[in-house]
Formats: C-alpha cells, structure tokens, sequence
C-alpha cells in the first residue's frame, strides 16, 4: 500500500475539509430516513438466525452411514469453513432438540445457484437422533437448522501446511469436506494425510467419496487402519506412535475427530511426541454413551435419579433426571427447550445457573470461563447431577 503526499498544508488541513465535507452532506440529506443497514444484511446473510433446508437427496455411505444433501428453501447458504458444522432443530415427538452434524462437503460445492451442503450421519446402535433421521428423513424433508458453527478447520495464518488428520468412525467428516476442498476447491496450499481407524473394511464410512478426492489431487492421501479385518491387508490394529511417525511428514498439524476412548489414546502419543497443543487440535469430543468412562466419575452415580427444578423466568418446573444422563438430556426428554449446538460443553449456547446442588462436569468437556466457574455457571449439555438441583435456564 502506498501513501500520497499532497503537501504539509494540504494534508494538515484535510481534516478540516473532511468535516466541511460532512456537514454539506447532512444539508443535503433526504428528510426521509433511509432504513438501510448494509453491515446488518451483510451480517445476516454470513450468519442467518435460521435456515429452512430441503432434502434433495439421500444415499448411503457405508452399510450404517447415509449421505443427507441439503438446498437452501431460499437459495442462499452462508459460507463456511471445511470442517464446521450445521446445527439442526428438530420436533421428535413432543421436545424439541438441537444436533450439531459436520458438514461432510465440501465449502465450494455450497456456492453458486445450485449450492448443497452434505450431511453424514451413521447409526451403527440405537440412538435417537439417528434413528429418526434415517426413519423419517426422505427427499423432499423440511428441516430448520442454521450454520456455520465450529472453530475446528485449517488456518493458514495459524496451521502449518501438511495436515495430518487422525479419523475414527464417523470422525472422518471434516476431513472429507478438508479433502473435496483441497482436491477440487480452494484449499490447494494444503497437504492432507488422513490417518483413518475403522472395524472392517466392508463398513468404512465415505470410502468412496475418499477414493475420489485421493485420486483427483496429489495432495490428498487416505491410509486406513482397521482393528477388526483379518483379511485386510493394509495397516491393521490402531492407531500408535510409530504409524503416525510414519505418515505425518514434516512439520505436520495434527487434527483429531472421532471418539472418546479414541481420543484419549491420541492424546496420550501426542504428549509422548512431544507435539506442542499448537500443533494438536481436536474438534468437540461429545459426551460419551457410557458416562462410566469419564475420568473421575463417581462410582454409582448412574444408577441414581434426581430431581431437577428448572426456572424458567416465572416458570418453574421439577422434572425427573437420571444420574447417567447430561442436565440438557433430562430437559429434552421433559420437552423442556435448551438451546444447544456442540453437545461438547465447548460453544456455552446451552449456558444456565446452578442455583442449589452439585454437578459433575468432565474435564474434557468443561469450557466454561473461570469466572463461570466461580459464579455457579455450567454448560448443560456437558453437566451431569450428582444430587438433586434447582437451575435457571434462557427462555427460548
């Protein structure tokens, strides 16, 4: 950027002439107001408070995963990041609740007049959510939701250039969605090794949909490693130290996505690597099935119920919580609205105040400020009750 200097007068006094300037344009002005906000449409359209997607297609992923593609009911989709996700609101029965799914596709196939986003959801045991989704869910299916949400993606200015991203089970969506930008899109700067643990070889989810983008750039490299296929012949087992020594090259940010138990052991090489939080990032590790798992959970706890008074302005109610189970559950299950958006306990949409009883919030899953902490704050998706509890909820 270069500078003009017009002279010590001229440029001493351009604030003077800017302020003339000012004035003759309020004279002058229309006594009609102009309603107008350029910043606030702009605003809106990079972030809409809600979205109405329509289902233009379904197709599987794997024998337990299947591929929702999703239009915009106005035409528009806000742009995103590979990596981030979309929340959904949905009415199942009589609650309403939120689920945060990844986007699967990649940003560059969302631009453009016939803009999609992709959606891969798996259901390999019963689950709620999953369960309607692939019982309900059809072509031509409404669904409220908004997006973008999620820091989990590549950064130029942050990240190095060769991303080694570490995959299991359905963690692999970011990844595909990184993959289809770099192969196809504008990520090309990037280098993307995809360290991905699966079970059999028969049930990889986005198999296909890797394969392409792994043979449309050099750039691009999938290595599978399956724990539970005698037959295969690839890398077998899980994923060590020596496998990621092997693949991640130089230099390398890691990015995880997939489970708990997962997690805890690539947590654990990381440290053992030496691998500075700098150049190890995770996205939301949800809370897990089996709370038994979490360090630090109180022995029996989930065999014990509770009762939760839950206010909501003057409302107030009591509603039945079971000690296995996040405060956001116990609400969904009471129909209770609780806005949530990462089921992790990192974004705080969910927020609300602990008036009276303990909780137990998991280490990994606790991303409340300090002062939250301090002020009897919790994040509900994240909040087990260890007694009975009387909390303030935001009205929705």
């Amino acid at each position: 950027m270069s500078i003009k200097v017009k002279g010590f007068l001229k440029d001493v006094g351009g604030a003077s002439r800017v302020t003339a300037l000012r004035k003759a344009s309020i004279e002058n002005a229309s006594a009609v107001p102009d309603g107008k906000d350029p910043i606030r449409e702009l605003a809106d359209k990079l972030h809409p408070a809600g979205m109405e997607f329509i289902v233009d297609s379904v197709r599987p992923a794997s024998p337990t995963s299947i591929i929702f593609r999703l239009k915009s009911a106005d035409g528009h989709i806000p742009p995103f990041q590979a990596g981030q996700y979309v929340n959904f609101r949905l009415k199942i029965g009589e609650s309403e609740l939120t689920r945060p799914y990844t986007i699967s596709s990649a940003p560059y196939e969302a631009r453009g007049e016939n803009g999609f986003i992709e959606v891969t959801i798996r259901r390999n045991r019963p689950y709620l959510v999953p369960d309607w989704f692939f019982e309900n869910v059809k072509p031509g299916t409404r669904l409220k939701g908004n997006m973008p949400f999620g820091t989990f993606y590549w950064e130029t200015v942050r990240d190095s250039k060769n991303i080694a991203a570490i995959a299991g089970g359905s963690g692999i969506t970011p990844f595909l969605s990184m993959a289809r930008e770099i192969a196809f899109g504008k990520m090309k700067d990037a280098h993307l090794t995809i360290i991905y643990g699966s079970v059999k070889s028969d049930d990889i989810v986005l198999k296909e949909e890797l394969e392409k983008a792994e043979k449309a750039s050099e750039n691009v490299r999938v290595v599978h490693v399956l724990s539970g296929d005698p037959e295969w012949t690839g890398e077998r087992g899980f994923v060590t130290r020596e496998l990621l020594e092997k693949y991640s090259g130089e230099d390398p940010t890691y990015m995880f996505c997939g489970p708990l138990a997962m997690y805890k052991l690539v947590s654990g090489i990381m440290g053992e690597m030496g691998v500075t939080c700098r150049r190890f990032r995770h996205d939301v590790i949800s809370q897990p099935a089996d709370p038994t798992v979490l360090e630090g959970w109180p022995e029996g706890n989930e065999k014990r119920s509770y009762y939760i008074t839950v206010i909501r302005g003057v409302r107030e109610d009591v509603i039945k919580a079971s000690g296995a189970e996040p405060v956001a559950v116990a609400l969904e299950r009471a129909a209770i609205p609780v806005d949530t958006h990462c089921r992790g306990g990192e974004c705080g949409f969910c927020r609300s105040q602990l008036l009276d009883g303990d909780i137990f919030v998991p280490a990994f899953g606790d991303g409340r400020r300090l002062m939250d902490k301090e002020m009897g704050w919790f994040h509900a998706c994240s909040a087990y009750p260890l007694s009975d509890l009387k909390i303030k909820i935001p009205i929705l």
